[in-house]
């Protein structure tokens, strides 16, 4: 009998595992790629739907031009996993049955229990996400004029806070639109953590497109008309009223992962895993966000796009090699820079080059920095399908 390789999710862990297994698997393994969605999504480009809901045909692939025909695809989203039984549980009573299994099911949105911002507030997840916040700012714009403009607040100014308050400025600019866009982040810089230079190059653009910019304090309750920031004790909070709000601000565990039972955080449910990738089960391996990688004493691996890419490869030729009792490579995060985009425009930082090393320009925005961003995505889809593909994506970019 084979053996039976699952792999849950069709992120960027998920759909690069799968290719990495096609390859490394030998004629003895069977191979099924479960998922909630027929579509592998290139998630760090999702953001461009805000502004342009045609781009999602660039960036949804369908899982056939993604795996081979010998790979089995069952749509479903798991619910729970029964690691004594090996078997995966889908929502609806299906089940999956796994020799080896690969978790990859990403992160959900962290609302930090602030009242009432899960009800009230966009987040940007998936497609489904980018096409309400799309059709959101478009009717409160229709119902808006120059004198009483449409309001949009985006909370948390992080890579996908940013992005998304860049696109819905390119929507207003494109459409001539009466909105005004406000990004909150409680802390004191715009993508908090990171160097002053990138936050003082990002800071200028977000604001050259008439984006008002508020840190500082936090969010500290939503209700449906009104998002209030700081207050306490002695102070009342400030008031900021909205049409559309959107949140971006943190990632958590998949609310299923809390009832699998691996080792996990206990606040996030996102799984403890080694540096091969092995969680508390021999028979199960942990990638992408889900997954807490060990990256040395009190470290583990950024929960980025760029991670999940690069560990992808190691942790689908880990499961061949579990299988065929070598022992298991052991992966370490090497950071190749950031490249965000503002709208059209982008910056990068820290980039290193293949064969020259990095850069000799800590931060650089125009035309490089925007071929750059667009390589990075073609690059993936080409990886993941084919250059023609990536080639006829490149616009959308």
């Amino acid at each position: 009998m084979s053996t039976q390789v699952v792999v849950l999710g069709s992120g960027y862990a998920g759909a690069g595992a799968v290719k990495t297994l096609e390859e490394e698997l030998g004629h003895d393994a069977q191979l099924t790629w479960v998922a909630e969605h027929d579509y592998h999504l290139v998630l760090h480009e999702v953001h461009r739907c805000i502004r342009d809901p045609s781009v999602e045909s660039s960036i949804a692939i369908p899982v056939d031009d993604v795996k081979e025909d010998s790979t089995d695809f069952v749509k479903g989203r798991a619910t729970d996993v029964d690691v004594d039984e090996r078997v995966v549980e889908l929502e609806g009573g299906d089940t999956v049955d796994y020799d080896y299994l690969l978790v990859a099911i990403g992160s959900s949105t962290a609302f930090f229990g602030i009242e009432g911002l899960e009800e009230f507030a966009h987040q940007l997840k998936g497609l489904d996400d980018a096409r309400e916040i799309h059709q959101d700012i478009k009717e409160a714009a229709a119902d808006a004029s120059r004198d009483d403009p449409a309001q949009v607040v985006i909370g948390g100014a992080g890579l996908s806070g940013i992005q998304t308050a860049a696109e819905v400025a390119e929507y207003r600019d494109t459409n001539r639109a009466p909105i005004d866009i406000k990004l909150v982040e409680g802390m004191d810089e715009i993508f908090p953590g990171n160097d002053p230079e990138l936050q003082g190059a990002l800071r200028r653009r977000v604001e050259d497109l008439d984006i008002d910019i508020l840190t500082g304090d936090f969010i500290s309750k939503v209700d449906e008309e009104t998002v209030f920031i700081g207050g306490g004790e002695d102070e009342e909070p400030e008031e900021l009223d909205y049409d559309v709000l959107v949140w971006t601000g943190g990632i958590t565990g998949q609310p299923e992962a809390s009832d699998v039972e691996l080792e996990q955080d206990e606040r996030s449910h996102r799984f403890f895993a080694e540096e091969d990738f092995q969680t508390s089960d021999d028979r199960v391996f942990a990638v992408g966000d889900c997954a807490l990688v060990e990256q040395g004493p009190d470290s583990v691996a950024p929960p980025t796009a760029q991670a999940a890419w690069d560990a992808a490869d190691v942790a689908g030729e880990n499961i061949a090699r579990a299988i065929a009792g070598k022992p298991l490579k052991r992966w370490t995060f090497t950071d190749k820079g950031t490249v965000i985009s503002i709208g059209h425009d982008a910056v990068a930082h820290g980039v290193k080059f293949p064969v020259v090393g990095e850069f000799p320009v800590n931060v650089f925005g125009g035309p490089l920095a925007r071929t750059l961003k667009k390589g990075i995505a073609a690059n993936w889809i080409a990886d993941v399908t084919s250059p023609k593909r990536a080639l006829s994506a490149w616009n959308d970019l």
